[in-house]
C-alpha cells in the first residue's frame, strides 16, 4: 500500500513540502514511458528521476552526433566517437540520479505500425521528437484505455516550444494550488442573514467567492464550531457566510480557514485540439502568438511529414514552402489567426537549431506536468502550452546565411540560432556566478552548452559556494553524487560540468561574497567581468552583489524559486531598475511577550522551541552570566536528567501556574472585555509523566542538550526507559510558589538584551556567595570550565536538536490547546526550510539563461524580459523589465 512506503526525508524533505507524502508516495509507484533522448527529452528525464518516480522507460533509435554534444549534457565526446545510441550513452548516467528509481531503456522502432499494448503498463506516456501523426494515434491509444494513460507531447523547434498535455475525460485534481490554508482569527461575526465575518487586526482573508471556510473556538456563536460554509467576500478583511440570525450572539475568539475542494478536468484528444486548441498565454505583451505559434508548429509537423527534414538553415524556398504550409492551416482552425510572416521566417531559418536553454525551460514545466499526472497534485496544464525566443534572434535577421552555417563542431545546434559571431562573444565571456546549488547546478549546464567561458577564447567562469554538499541536495543539485558529499560545491561542480564540456575555463572558490571579502572581489576582479549571476536563497547577500555589480556597471542576472513557484530578474546598467530598487515587505515578526507567553499558532510554539534549543548560546560576555553558567553547570549524565526533567516543570508547569496566578480566568481589561480572549489562549499546566512519550522524549532530548553544551559523556543504555526513571525517580522538583512579578503583555515591547540588563545587588551577593563556593570546593579546573556552543542544525537526526524542538513544541501546544504539527511540519518551520523541486529549478535557469545570451549580444531595453511563474496552477508571466529611473539635474 502506497500509505506503508517510507520516504527518505534525507534524500526528499525538501520535495516533500512542494508534495506532500500522498503524491510522493503515489510517484513512487508510477511507471513512465519517455522517447526522445535530445535536448528536451534529456532534461524529463532528469527531472522526473530527481522527483522519485518508480520507473522510467527512456526510449530512441538515434546514435549519437557531434551536434548532441551542444544539446545533451549526458553525452560524451566518446560516446560520439564509439557511434553509441543516445539512449545508452544517457541511461547509466541518468540512472545515477537516484538509486531508488528504475531506469530501462528501449531502441524499439516506434511508428505508425507498432503494436502499442505494450504502453499499458505505463501510467504516463512522454513523447519528444515524435512525428505529429504518430502523437495523435499515440495519443488516441492512451486516452481509450480505463483508466487513461496520461499523455504528454511536447517539441523544441529553435526558437519555439510546446507542450500539450490529454489526462483523460475526468481527472481529479485533489490539491489544485497546493498552498497551504491560511488560519486566521475572527473579530466580528454578526447576527443576521448574511451573517458577515470580520477578520482580527484587518488581516486579509484572501479568499474568493464560491470557497468554503471551517470554523472552530468561537465563543457565544457555538453553533458555529466544527460547520463548513460557503463565502461571498465583501471586502478584504469580511465576507459572508449565510444566515445566522438564529444563532447565539457571538462573544469573542474563533478561527477560519479555508477548506480545499478537489476538482475535475476534462481533457480532450490532440485530434480535436489542433484545430480549436485551449491556449496559455504567457506573455501579454504579444497575446496573439501562443495561436501563431500553434499554427506554425503545426506546420513545421507537416513540413516533416511530407519532407522527412525540417526546414534548411536560412534556406528561402523552405521559408516559403512553410509560410503556404501555415497559410493553409490557418483556414482549418476555429478560431482566427493573423499570420505573422516574419514569425514564419524566423522559424523556418533556426527550425533545425536548438537553443538548450530554452529545452531546459520547457523540459522543467512539461516534467511538472508528468508529476501531475502521477498524482493528482496541482492544476494540469489544460492543454497547449507555447514558449519562444523570438527576441533572443531577433536583432541577427539581417546576418547573411554564412553566420548560422554548420561547421562540424558541438556549437552547431546553437549557432543555426543565434549565429557564429554571437557564439564567439559567448566563448569569450567572462562570468562571476555567485552560489553553486540548486539553480547553480543549472546553470552550469546551460553555460557548458552554450560554451560560455572557453579557454581558447580567454573566456573564463568564476564561481563561489562556501559551502559543502549534503545528501538532501541530492534530489535537486543534479551534478552531485552521493559519494561527494561533504565536499565543497563549488570545486565539485567545476569538475561535473567540465565533463560535459571540457573547453570551459572554469575557476571555483569557496569563499562568501561579503564585505569581509572585498580584498578578493575587488573593483579590479570586477572589471575583468562580462556579466554577474546570483544563485542563492540569502537575499542579504543577493542585495550585496547587486550593490557591487550596479557600482562596477556590470549586468546582474537574479532568479529564485520558492517550491513550485520561480522569479527570474535581469539588471543591466543604465537600462533597467536594480534589484536593490524594490524590496520585499519586511518578514513579520512575533512579538516577544507573544513567545515568552501568550503564543496563539503553531508557530509561535515552534519558533520558542528553537530558541530554547539554544539555551546554551548565551553570552559569555559580562562576569555575572560567566558566574551563573558555572554555578548551575552539570557534572555527569544524570544531573543533565535531573535538570532536565526541572525545565519540564519551569516550562510546562509552573509558567501556567504564574501566568494564571498573574491574570485570573476572569481577569478583565479597562474596556471590560476579557484578558483571555483571542488570540489570547488560557494555558493549563501539564503534570510530568514520564510513560508518555512525549514527556520521555522532551526529558532525553534536553539532557542530551546539556550534555553537548557541557561534554558530558554518556552511553546509548543511559537512554533507555528503566535508566531514566530510576534517575528520575530521585529527583526532587520544588514546590511551586507564586512570584509577584510582572509579565510583558505589550507586544511592542522588543526582547530585553540580557546584557544591557541591570543586575540587582541581591543578585550580585548570590552571584559572589556561587563564586566562592565553586572556588573553594576545587570545583574550577580548565576542563569544567570549557562548554560548547550549539548551532541548531535540522537535517541531523542523531544530534537531538529536531527531537527537542518537535516535542518541546508539542508540549507547549497542548499547554495551551493549540493543535500540534507533525515532525515535518515542525522541521520546515523550525529549520526555516524553503521548499524546493528540480522542476522550477530547472525552469528558472533555462529562462536566466535566454536572458544572458540577450545581454552578450549587448541587446536594447525592449528585448529583456523578466518572468515570474507558478508551475502548480500552472501561469507563467513574461514582462518588460522596468526602466531605470533617471533624475535630470542641471
Amino acid at each position: 500500500m502506497a500509505d506503508s512506503m517510507d520516504i527518505d526525508d534525507s534524500l526528499y524533505s525538501r520535495q516533500r513540502y512542494v508534495l506532500g507524502d500522498s503524491a510522493m508516495q503515489q510517484m513512487a509507484q508510477s511507471n513512465v514511458f519517455l522517447s526522445g533522448m535530445g535536448a528536451l527529452g534529456v532534461e524529463i528525464a532528469k527531472n522526473i528521476v530527481l522527483a522519485g518516480v518508480k520507473a522510467v522507460t527512456l526510449h530512441d533509435c538515434k546514435r549519437c552526433e557531434v551536434w548532441d554534444l551542444g544539446t545533451n549534457f549526458f553525452i560524451r565526446e566518446e560516446d560520439v566517437h564509439s557511434q553509441k545510441k543516445r539512449v545508452e550513452a544517457v541511461h547509466s548516467r541518468v540512472a545515477e540520479l537516484n538509486p531508488y528509481v528504475q531506469v530501462s531503456v528501449s531502441t524499439d522502432v516506434l511508428d505508425e505500425s507498432t503494436d502499442l499494448s505494450f504502453l499499458k503498463r505505463y501510467q504516463c506516456v512522454v513523447l519528444t521528437e515524435t512525428k505529429l501523426s504518430l502523437q495523435k494515434r499515440i495519443n488516441n491509444f492512451c486516452h481509450s484505455q480505463q483508466p487513461p494513460i496520461k499523455f504528454i507531447g511536447c517539441d523544441v523547434f529553435g526558437i519555439c516550444s510546446r507542450v500539450f498535455c490529454d489526462f483523460g475525460d475526468a481527472f481529479e485534481v485533489l490539491d489544485p494550488t497546493g498552498e497551504e490554508p491560511k488560519e486566521l482569527f475572527i473579530q466580528n461575526i454578526s447576527q443576521g442573514n448574511p451573517g458577515v465575518v470580520t477578520c482580527m487586526d484587518s488581516r486579509i482573508h484572501g479568499l474568493q467567492t464560491g470557497q468554503s471556510v471551517c470554523f472552530k473556538e468561537i465563543n457565544g456563536m457555538i453553533e458555529l464550531n466544527g460547520t463548513t460554509h460557503q463565502v461571498t467576500v465583501l471586502s478584504p478583511y469580511s465576507f459572508a457566510i449565510g444566515d445566522t440570525s438564529s444563532f447565539q450572539p457571538y462573544a469573542h475568539g474563533g478561527i477560519f480557514r479555508l477548506v480545499k475542494t478537489s476538482k475535475t478536468f476534462n481533457f480532450e484528444m490532440m485530434e480535436q485540439q489542433l484545430s480549436d486548441p485551449r491556449l496559455l498565454t504567457p506573455d501579454f505583451s504579444k497575446p496573439e502568438v501562443p495561436l501563431q505559434l500553434h499554427t506554425i508548429m503545426l506546420a513545421l509537423d507537416a513540413f516533416l511529414e511530407q519532407h522527412a527534414r525540417l526546414p534548411n538553415i536560412g534556406c528561402l524556398q523552405d521559408a516559403e514552402v512553410l509560410l503556404k504550409f501555415t497559410e493553409e492551416i490557418s483556414r482549418t482552425l476555429k478560431i482566427k489567426v493573423c499570420i505573422n510572416q516574419e514569425l514564419v521566417k524566423c522559424v523556418s531559418r533556426c527550425a533545425r537549431g536548438c537553443l538548450s536553454p530554452l529545452a531546459a525551460a520547457v523540459g522543467g514545466i512539461a516534467s511538472q506536468e508528468v508529476l501531475k499526472a502521477l498524482t493528482g497534485k496541482f492544476s494540469p496544464l489544460h492543454q497547449w502550452f507555447y514558449l519562444d525566443a523570438v527576441e533572443v534572434v531577433q536583432p541577427l535577421q539581417s546576418l547573411p546565411a554564412e553566420e548560422f552555417a554548420p561547421r562540424g563542431d558541438r556549437y552547431d545546434a546553437l549557432r543555426a540560432c543565434i549565429g557564429e559571431s554571437l557564439c564567439l562573444t559567448l566563448h569569450k565571456f567572462r562570468v562571476f556566478m555567485v552560489g553553486c546549488g540548486a539553480i547553480g547546478c543549472e546553470m552550469l549546464k546551460n553555460l557548458a552548452l552554450l560554451g560560455v567561458g572557453l579557454s581558447r577564447c580567454s573566456g573564463e567562469i568564476c564561481i563561489t559556494d562556501p559551502d559543502l554538499i549534503e545528501k538532501s541536495n541530492l534530489n535537486r543539485q543534479f551534478l552531485f553524487r552521493p559519494h561527494h558529499i561533504r565536499k565543497p560545491k563549488s570545486t565539485t561542480a567545476a569538475a561535473a560540468t567540465l565533463e560535459i564540456n571540457p573547453e570551459m575555463n572554469i575557476d571555483a572558490h569557496l569563499n562568501k561574497v561579503c564585505p569581509d571579502t572585498e580584498d578578493i572581489y575587488c573593483d579590479a576582479f570586477f572589471s575583468r567581468l562580462n556579466l554577474v549571476v546570483t544563485a542563492l536563497d540569502n537575499v542579504e547577500a543577493r542585495r550585496y552583489v547587486d550593490s557591487r555589480s550596479v557600482s562596477n556597471q556590470k549586468a546582474l542576472l537574479d532568479s529564485g524559486t520558492m517550491g513550485t513557484k520561480g522569479h527570474t530578474e535581469i539588471i543591466v546598467p543604465y537600462l533597467t531598475e536594480s534589484y536593490n530598487s524594490h524590496r520585499d515587505p519586511p518578514e513579520e515578526e512575533i512579538p516577544f511577550c507573544t513567545l515568552k507567553s501568550f503564543p496563539a499558532v503553531i508557530e509561535h510554539t515552534i519558533q520558542w522551541a528553537r530558541d530554547k534549543s539554544m539555551m546554551g548560546g548565551e553570552s559569555m560576555d559580562g562576569a555575572f552570566q560567566a558566574i551563573k553558567l558555572l554555578s548551575r553547570r552539570p557534572t555527569h549524565w544524570d544531573h543533565c536528567l535531573t535538570l532536565a526533567r526541572l525545565k519540564f516543570d519551569k516550562y510546562f508547569k509552573r509558567k501556567a501556574l504564574q501566568l494564571l496566578h498573574s491574570f485570573p480566568l476572569d481577569t478583565r481589561l479597562k474596556d471590560g472585555s476579557l484578558f483571555w480572549q483571542s488570540p489570547k489562549r488560557p494555558p493549563s499546566p501539564i503534570e510530568f509523566d514520564l510513560n508518555d512519550p512525549l514527556h520521555f522524549s522532551f526529558v532525553v532530548s534536553a539532557a542530551r542538550l546539556f550534555s553537548e553544551i557541557y561534554n558530558i559523556q554518556y552511553s546509548e543504555e543511559k537512554l533507555s526507559y528503566e535508566a531514566v526513571s530510576s534517575v528520575l525517580a530521585e529527583v526532587e522538583v520544588p514546590e511551586y510558589r507564586p512570584a509577584e512579578k510582572h509579565i510583558e503583555t505589550d507586544e511592542t515591547i522588543k526582547k530585553p538584551d540580557q546584557l544591557k540588563m541591570t543586575v540587582s545587588s541581591e543578585e550580585e551577593r548570590e552571584a559572589i556567595i556561587q563564586l566562592q563556593e565553586a572556588i573553594n570546593s576545587n570545583f574550577v579546573t580548565p576542563e569544567r570550565l570549557r562548554m560548547t556552543a550549539l548551532s541548531f542544525e535540522k537535517d541531523d537526526d542523531s544530534n537531538g536538536h529536531m527531537d527537542f524542538v518537535a516535542s518541546a513544541s508539542a508540549l507547549r501546544a497542548h499547554m495551551y490547546a493549540i493543535e500540534a504539527a507533525d515532525r515535518l511540519q515542525t522541521k520546515r518551520i523550525a529549520g526555516k526550510i524553503i521548499p524546493a523541486i528540480a522542476t522550477s529549478t530547472a525552469a528558472v535557469a533555462g529562462l536566466v539563461s535566454l536572458e544572458l545570451m540577450k545581454v552578450a549580444g549587448g541587446y536594447g531595453f525592449e528585448l529583456f524580459k523578466n518572468c515570474f511563474f507558478n508551475l502548480a496552477i500552472p501561469v507563467m508571466v513574461l514582462t518588460e523589465t522596468a526602466q531605470v529611473k533617471r533624475t535630470q539635474i542641471r
